[in-house]
């Protein structure tokens, strides 16, 4: 992925996402930390611009997380439902960059979508089409309500 990938606090990864991902699970399993990772993209439109912000959060059983956080701004203009599948694609992309690690450090990971399962939202309509496809490449999925990870950590981070 071309986006600068950061800390919660907003200090730049020092190496490649997957660099820093393999040192930040080696780490914490040393501290005998069991854990989970969660990935989700969010997205605003602001006039012309649409801005993307995809989060790798990394959740310790009973002892709170972290994550890496990745923002990516264009002037493309999108369909909600457009939007959502790239939103999906964005999460997918960093996800299966990831997933060696992930088996073998035997860390559960989930991609979580922004997506309301109640079909009187807009964003429902990429319902069927997201779940196929995150299922499709063999991640656990996520909607709205559970979707922490896009709907609440994504979300915060889009400017």
């Amino acid at each position: 992925m071309s986006a600068t990938w950061r800390t919660f606090s907003g200090e730049a990864l020092k190496a490649p996402v997957k660099q820093a991902v393999e040192e930040a699970i080696m780490r914490e399993t040393q501290k005998g930390f069991k854990l989970k990772v969660c990935i989700g993209t969010d997205s605003q439109v602001y006039g012309a611009e649409t801005e993307f912000a995809t989060v790798i959060v990394f959740l310790r059983e009973k002892r709170g997380g972290f994550m890496f956080i990745a923002n990516e701004r264009t002037t493309h203009r999108y369909s909600i439902k457009e939007r959502m599948l790239v939103e999906v694609a964005k999460s997918i992309e960093i996800a299966y960059e990831l997933c060696d690690l992930f088996t073998e450090y035997d860390v559960d990971m989930e991609v979580h979508a922004d997506i309301n399962t109640n079909p009187q939202f807009k964003s429902n309509e990429a319902l069927r089409e997201a779940m196929g496809y995150i299922l499709g490449m063999g991640f656990a999925f996520k909607a709205k309500p559970e979707a922490f990870a896009s709907s609440c950590c994504a979300n915060k981070m889009v400017n």
